[in-house]
């Protein structure tokens, strides 16, 4: 069960306009709920209002009576541009590893039409008036291969600024090219996550890329995801690097709003000043406060989840932690407090229950995942003779064996020995 966050804040303003505002998405009930068997899996509850705390939050108070896009986009790609522009200024220690800002972000529709773009095209907007340099030379897009992503922020171009944000309108194409046959990406974003340190020993001249500070933000559909996410990205620790955000469209503008009656200046200003404080950090530490809250939710962020959905939230405790980090420097503040961990757990609450609408209804494995659909359609049990005859025989009995062990020790289905005749006793399997 995903943890929740007691609170006494009241619902936010965009909140509160959510759920008296009709959601033209609504009405496509399918772009809701995932079929699980028996159950259906939710659209993620919205935001928490402990999220929209600190500019941030203002922000998109200030923004969301006039864009389509979601709340909770806006919200948090606003965190991981901010996480970009700061570069290698502050981090935490997780034993002996030192996590900075570097955050990687998907963002997925239920549709085409959940207005992902709308959401990154008003952030972008803002961070223009913070950093326009950053804004012009450092947003790239065009992931391909490891060697191109080291290359823009290689130590042997001579380039000073490592701060690198990607930004992919088409996260598809990236889950397609990272799958080809020696195809370097998954494992390079892998290292600029964990440690910014990146290279590439297997070329006659070696690239190397030390302390780059790199952030991901990638659009996508639901059914895109499902397609292309392979079980090999979910267990290499691909997809765990990345929260997952659902999005969709949170109300009809056919006017498109009135943006420009809203005075845009303090929020800059005050993120301007967030990135000048930023550069005199160096590890930041939770209070006391934020301590005491840290060890009360740490066995539920630590515990995981079954399936791909426990390999893709695996990394709860550090994705947490990085956003809390970026909540106190927004606040220019020298500690982690009460409520940026706070924030920082709203979102991550967000995230895991948006992985939850994407992933929980399959177990990462392909012949499990087919025998549990199968068993569920037969709720008078199948043989093991029966599930071999469903694949036409062409998986192996060992195969075959393994899925059913992994079924049986989740818990998602059953074996009994019946008689058949002559003292024997044969295998029929049912889901739970």
């Amino acid at each position: 069960m995903p943890f929740e966050i007691s609170s006494e804040a009241d619902l936010s303003e965009v909140e509160a306009r959510a759920k008296t505002s009709p959601n033209p998405d609504d009405q496509l009930q399918i772009a809701n709920g995932i079929e699980s068997g028996p159950e259906v899996i939710s659209w993620p509850d919205r935001l928490r209002a402990e999220a929209f705390h600190g500019v941030a939050g203002e922000f998109v108070r200030l923004i969301e009576p006039h864009s389509e896009g979601d709340p909770a986009a806006i919200l948090i790609q606003t965190l991981v541009a901010f996480a970009n522009v700061i570069g290698r200024s502050a981090y935490f220690r997780a034993e002996a590893d030192r996590h900075y800002t570097s955050l990687y972000l998907v963002i997925v529709g239920a549709t085409s039409k959940g207005r992902k773009g709308t959401s990154w095209g008003q952030v972008r907007r803002v961070f223009e008036g913070v950093d326009a340099e950053w804004a012009k030379a450092q947003i790239m897009g065009g992931l391909a291969s490891g060697e191109g992503l080291i290359h823009v922020v290689s130590d042997d171009g001579g380039r000073s600024d490592k701060r690198l944000l990607v930004m992919e309108p088409e996260f598809a194409r990236v889950l397609q090219v990272s799958e080809r046959e020696g195809n370097t990406l998954s494992a390079i974003i892998r290292q600029a996550w964990d440690t910014g340190m990146l290279s590439m020993l297997t070329r006659k001249n070696p690239l190397h890329a030390s302390d780059a500070h790199i952030c991901i933000i990638g659009h996508i559909t639901r059914d895109e995801v499902r397609r292309l996410l392979t079980d090999t990205a979910a267990v290499n620790g691909f997809a765990n690097r990345f929260l997952w955000c659902c999005a969709r469209r949170s109300k009809m503008l056919p006017d498109g709003g009135a943006l420009d009656t809203e005075d845009f200046e303090p929020i800059v200003q005050r993120i301007r000043l967030a990135v000048d404080f930023a550069l005199q950090l160096g590890e930041l530490r939770r209070d006391d406060s934020a301590r005491i809250l840290w060890h009360e939710f740490y066995p539920s962020l630590s515990e995981g989840h079954p399936g791909l959905l426990g390999a893709v939230t695996s990394r709860a405790e550090a994705q947490t932690m990085r956003l809390a980090c970026v909540y106190a420097v927004l606040d220019r503040s020298p500690v982690i407090r009460r409520e940026h961990l706070l924030a920082g757990l709203a979102v991550w609450q967000y995230c895991e229950a948006s992985a939850r609408w994407l992933f929980g209804a399959t177990l990462g494995d392909a012949t499990a995942d087919e025998i549990l659909r199968i068993l569920r359609e037969r709720p008078e049990g199948l043989t093991r003779t029966e599930i071999s005859a469903h694949f036409r025989r062409h998986k192996p009995a060992a195969e075959i064996g393994r899925a059913l062990s992994l079924l049986s020790e989740l818990g998602r289905a059953r074996m009994d020995r019946q008689p058949e005749g002559e003292g024997r006793r044969t295998e029929r399997w049912s889901a739970t």
